[in-house]
């Protein structure tokens, strides 16, 4: 080869290191500071392994401290499957299967699987991770299976308040109800586990492990009272039951001073523990028929809460609202006899609307009566007089044009017709309470300003928020709108609404030794549907007002019929006279209970029935024997009440015989 050739051989290999250098020089360049950032991340994700450390969800209570919901410690087994030898894999996936009872084929291909981490199971009680951890030490396992703790929620009354309180998922995410809305203050912050691992994903165990805590939430403490609760509970259901509601009901019972909800039921209602499994026997029944979009359908309606998301037509409970706003306006008076005329029927631009009762008309009247006869043209009259723009302002006032604020997902508000769009007949409608929808909820605050004097106060269901670790507590204070009315309007209302469950339609919502106020309502469940909505709106008492309940029943078809006078104002009576005694909240009036005396009651163990009748008589007491056959003679054995015991006149006292 010449020297001519080999100098340019050289030269041209010497041409290729420079490229090849050149092309290396801008290769690190780029890695070090363009990927530089990106690739230290990755390689601290390859080269560490993080377990994820749940915080202990904060506890919910009712407003004395009853647990509603609680997170319980559990714990959740994960496998590094590197860090697991060839010869044990096959015996750690059978005795991880055995012990959870999990498939062995499933647990053994992730115990195979080339990957840094593998869950096996989450949320399993301590018992079981105890068996885990007895065998791991038996078989000298020390590496590859990590045992970290998690928390699983709990409703220790299952389905108490359960469209109130809602439910988590399977991450401890709330889903529904106060778990969703305040499940940022609820759920707490992450911790986690840190381990340097090698290219393999193995531990490098002379490192060690960085450790960071987890945060736990903060508690809630509700308005709810587990007791009022659950007596609402059992008597809606009751109702539901016994007037064939085929779409439920809701009864909601409201603070008007402060506007705590010391209750709020839905029927059906569900259990939190399982909020999976539907409530409906038909459903049940073709549950694995029915399609994902039908399960997931049938599900939310299930968790639905109807008190704040479903919206109906009030009936002539709404005529309160426009009793209100006519005697603040001034255009009618209370007591004034002849003020006001039935007819059977009135005529609005063309359009004739009957009074319920057209077949005999209840002639003349005053407001007050009227209300207690909840007789339409009255209030139609009264709506035309009051005109679209003054009623509409009243609407506002009452709130019934916006949602509540209630601090609960899933809020709707009420449907009217634009005010432009409102006409004589529209108004007269509006004016005793249909063609339009407003939630429940929505009507029991209006009605509850009326009830505290005039102001608007905002539902609540939580009024604390607590940091169980520091014992601080975040009082979250009741909230008034706006003054709707006078104070006179709000006692001359009161007044009406005592007459109406004295001697009007509301007669069966009365509660002895209390006054109680209300109005009844019944209302078409939508146009031509032959469906009907029942209702009773109750304040206890008009003296004092500290309570307004509502009882909604949805197209009860039962015996008893679908008027609210019927159906939903004895309900209401139910609720009261067990809740207002509870409270320990005065009787207005002594009832012929309240006039009995007290008595102390005898030691009537070893004497004969014959004696024992006999000083009982004498203490107005009555004897009840536990036995369906026995002389005058026979021997009591033992009694309830036992003696010494303070009982009223004429109540029973039982007793066993020999």
């Amino acid at each position: 080869m010449s020297d001519i050739n080999r100098k340019r051989r050289i030269r041209n290999e010497l041409y290729i290191i420079l490229i090849i250098l050149f092309l290396l020089i801008i290769k690190i360049f780029w890695i070090q500071f363009i990927q530089g950032e990106e690739l230290q991340t990755l390689a601290y994700q390859q080269q560490s392994l993080d377990r994820k450390i749940n915080p202990k969800r904060g506890t919910i209570y009712d407003t004395e401290g009853t647990v509603l919901a609680v997170s319980a410690t559990v714990n959740t087994v994960t496998v590094n499957p590197t860090n697991i030898s060839t010869e044990n894999k096959e015996k750690v996936a059978k005795a991880l299967s055995d012990i959870f009872e999990l498939d062995y084929e499933t647990v053994l291909k992730k115990v195979k699987k080339r990957t840094s981490i593998e869950s096996i199971i989450k949320k399993v009680d301590k018992e079981k991770t105890d068996e885990l951890r007895i065998w791991l030490d038996q078989n000298n396992i020390t590496t590859g299976i990590n045992i970290d703790e998690d928390t699983k929620r709990y409703y220790p009354y299952n389905s108490l308040a359960s469209h109130i309180i809602g439910f988590t998922g399977s991450d401890n995410q709330g889903l529904d109800g106060l778990e969703a809305k305040y499940d940022e203050i609820l759920k707490g912050k992450n911790g986690r586990i840190t381990r340097v691992t090698d290219a393999r994903g193995g531990v490098l165990e002379s490192i060690g492990e960085d450790y960071e805590s987890a945060i736990d939430g903060k508690d809630l403490k509700l308005t709810i009272d587990v007791n009022i609760q659950a007596i609402t509970e059992k008597y809606l259901a009751e109702a539901c039951i016994d007037n064939k509601c085929t779409d439920g009901g809701n009864i909601i019972i409201m603070n008007p001073n402060n506007g705590n909800i010391l209750a709020m039921a839905t029927y059906p209602t569900y259990n939190l523990n399982e909020p999976y499994t539907i409530n409906n026997e038909e459903l049940k029944s073709s549950w694995e028929t029915l399609t994902a979009t039908e399960r997931t359908t049938a599900l939310q309606q299930m968790w639905r809460n109807k008190a704040i998301a479903d919206t109906y037509e009030p009936g002539s409970t709404f005529k309160l609202i426009t009793a209100s706003a006519s005697l603040e306006e001034g255009i009618a008076s209370v007591d004034k006899q002849g003020e006001f005329a039935c007819t059977g029927s009135i005529e609005i631009a063309g359009t004739r609307i009957k009074c319920w009762r057209y077949y005999n008309p209840h002639g003349a009247e005053s407001l007050r009566t009227a209300l207690m006869n909840s007789c339409n043209p009255v209030f139609i009259g009264l709506g035309q007089k009051l005109g679209v723009p003054t009623y509409y302002s009243y609407l506002r006032k009452f709130g019934l044009l916006d949602k509540t604020g209630v601090d609960l997902p899933g809020e709707a508000k009420g449907i009217f017709l634009d005010e432009k769009k409102v006409g004589p007949v529209e108004l007269a409608t509006i004016s005793f309470g249909q063609r339009f929808e407003i939630t429940p909820l929505q009507l029991i605050t209006a009605v509850s300003a009326i009830a505290n004097g005039g102001n608007l106060v905002q539902p609540r269901v939580v009024q604390e928020i607590i940091d169980s670790k520091t014992g601080e507590v975040q009082k979250i204070e009741p909230i008034i709108k706006n003054q709707v009315i006078s104070e006179e309007t709000s006692k001359n209302v009161l007044s009406m609404m005592g007459s109406v469950v004295e001697s009007g339609t509301g007669k069966n919502g009365q509660v002895q030794g209390y006054n109680i106020g209300g109005k009844t309502g019944t209302s078409e469940d939508g146009v031509n549907t032959n469906k009907y909505v029942a209702s009773f709106i109750g304040i206890a008492s008009i003296d004092n007002p500290e309570l307004v309940i509502l009882v909604t029943l949805y197209n009860p078809t039962g015996e008893g019929g679908h008027g609210g006078g019927g159906t939903a104002a004895p309900v209401a009576s139910q609720i009261l006279s067990e809740v207002l005694p509870y409270l320990e909240l005065k009787k207005d009036k002594e009832t012929e209970e309240d006039k009995k005396q007290t008595v102390s009651v005898p030691d009537l163990r070893s004497k004969t029935v014959k004696d024992a009748k006999k000083e009982l008589k004498e203490l107005d007491l009555e004897l009840e024997i536990e036995a369906e056959d026995y002389s005058q003679e026979s021997i009591i054995i033992e009694q309830v009440p036992k003696p010494g015991i303070k009982i009223k006149q004429g109540t029973k006292v039982m007793c066993e015989i020999e």
